[in-house]
């Protein structure tokens, strides 16, 4: 896999009538390979958010997950697009219900795997797994700089949210592991 033609062919994907179609098509192609995949952004040892494009339009990161790593249910106000090149990742969706947010489908993504999620998708992550999992994750903006809402997992009360949130608990999660930052 070479990481700068996906990010190009990404991008050049984004341009389509139906962009998140076209992109999930690139994404689709490179999760086929996933030792390619692994070859061109290593084995994941801790929880992170390796950032290959941030734009306006396009955000790509591959996203790594601790073993039985939580994600509370959050959204994002954009499309996504994720592939899993190793572990997996299983995926529960809420909608909005008088009392909040509600379950009422869930998804479990494997290696090679894709999922669609449109602009208004709630979603809770897991890896399951008791070891890494690592994900491309594409959204129809900039991921990081928009305001969003995640739920508390307990209560479900809804709180604010956005990139750096996230990064937050990614953190969290490699203090709980004990995993030191990178050198």
């Amino acid at each position: 896999m070479d990481v700068e033609r996906f990010v190009a062919d990404c991008v050049t994907a984004n341009q389509e009538a139906d962009a998140q179609g076209a992109v999930r098509e690139v994404l689709a192609r490179a999760v086929s390979t996933p030792d390619a995949v692994l070859a061109a952004l290593g084995d994941p040892a801790r929880a992170g958010l390796n950032v290959l494009h941030t734009s306006e339009t396009l955000t790509i990161f591959a996203a790594t997950w601790t073993p039985q790593m939580n994600l509370m249910p959050h959204n994002h106000l954009m499309w996504a697009n994720i592939g899993i090149y190793t572990g997996r990742e299983d995926n529960i969706f809420w909608k909005r219900s008088a009392d909040g947010i509600e379950a009422y489908a869930a998804d479990a993504l494997f290696v090679k795997d894709t999922a669609v999620l449109p602009e208004d998708a709630v979603h809770s992550v897991t890896n399951p797994l008791l070891r890494f999992t690592g994900g491309i994750h594409i959204y129809g903006g900039d991921f990081f700089d928009t305001a969003r809402s995640q739920w508390d997992a307990e209560t479900l009360k809804e709180e604010p949210s956005d990139g750096a949130v996230i990064r937050g608990i990614f953190e969290r999660e490699n203090e709980r592991l004990g995993l030191n930052k990178e050198a």
